[in-house]
Order: structure tokens, then sequence, then C-alpha cells
């Protein structure tokens, strides 16, 4: 039985992995470590003292992944998995443009970086379109689950339609995943916990 141990900056992330592993690894043991401070003291950069803070956490569990995208990068450096990468291969391997969806602006810089490092990685041009949608994020702290993916996903047809060349649409947090089901287009609308939780699982051999 494997053991993964996720790192979250928002509660409701807990419920949505529990719900994942249940349906595509029911052996697993999943322990959560919810941070909500680590993402608002992040908003601002990630300083010193915060990166020491997350890095040691990290270090206490065998195999860890990190479910928020504004640490991910310092996630990534202390050994973790950060839930945004298995997501950005596969976006990076459908050629470009991409759509970029963000939600929080803290977002956009380290998403970025992943995914220009992917096109790299695949030895492709870098060809990143954005959308912000940061000020849908009232919505999510509000608790408003529903309005706030029915809203993501009416704004991502909207640049759809507006850009009919894009070859993959990135919704770059997990909170956003919900809406991924409910946006109608032929264009693949990719979100990371599901990706995310069986590249963890291979780490942990599961």
């Amino acid at each position: 039985m494997a053991d993964l141990t996720l790192f979250h900056t928002a509660e409701v992330h807990c419920a949505t992995f529990d719900a994942l592993a249940a349906r595509i690894a029911p052996g697993v043991r999943l322990t959560h470590v919810v941070r909500p401070d680590w993402l608002a003291r992040a908003q601002n950069g990630i300083d010193a003292v915060l990166a020491a803070e997350i890095t040691a956490a990290l270090a206490e569990a065998p195999v860890a992944l990190c479910t928020c995208t504004t640490i991910g990068s310092v996630a990534e450096r202390a050994g973790a998995l950060r839930i945004d990468a298995p997501m950005m291969q596969a976006a990076a391997r459908s050629g470009g443009p991409v759509l970029l969806v963000c939600c929080l602006e803290s977002t956009r810089a380290p998403s970025t970086a992943l995914l220009e490092a992917a096109f790299a990685a695949e030895g492709r041009p870098v060809r990143i379109a954005y959308l912000d949608l940061s000020d849908l994020w009232p919505l999510f702290t509000a608790g408003d689950s529903d309005a706030f993916a029915e809203a993501i996903a009416r704004r991502v047809e909207s640049a759809l339609a507006a850009q009919p060349n894009l070859s993959a649409v990135v919704l770059a947090q997990a909170s956003m995943a919900r809406a991924q089901a409910r946006v109608r287009s032929d264009v693949p609308v990719l979100a990371s916990p599901e990706l995310a939780l069986r590249a963890a699982l291979k780490r942990a051999g599961a």
C-alpha cells in the first residue's frame, strides 16, 4: 500500500484528492497537510524564510505532492512533485498555442516558467496565450465552488471562440479543476489533480 503526503494551501483540496484516490487507487493512504498561510505569505513573492519553512516541511515526507501552483517551484526544489508538472508536459505535447488560464496573479509566473520548460523539453517553440480570471477568485474564497467553475468555463469558451487556433487549455490551479468538464469545446482542457495524483502514485511505486 502506497503512502503519499499532499501539501495544500486550501482545505477544499483534501476532498478532491480523497475522491480521486478512492476512484483510481483505493489502496493508497493519503496524508493531508493544509497551510493556507503559505499562499497568503507568497502573494508578494516567496522570501527565504518562507522557502526554508516549506522545504523543511516537505522534507519530512517520503513522497510529497504539492497542490499549490504558487509555491510549486520551491516544492519541486525540495524534492516534491508539483501538481502542475504532468499537466504542463501534456500541454506542451499538444504543440501550441496553449491557453494558460489563471485565477491568481501569483500563479502566472511559475506556471509560465513550467510550461516554457515543458515546451523546451519537447523541442517545440514556446507558444502561450493567457487568460486572466483573477476577478473570479473571490467566488472560490467565498466557497461558491459551483459558481466559480461555471464562470471559468464560460470565460474559457469565449476565449476559445476568439482564438480558434489553440491546441490546448491549461487550468493552472487545482482549484479550477471542476470547470474542466463544463467547457463545451473540442479543444482539450487540462486540469492538474488526476494527472498529478497518477504521477505521484507512480513515483511511490503504486
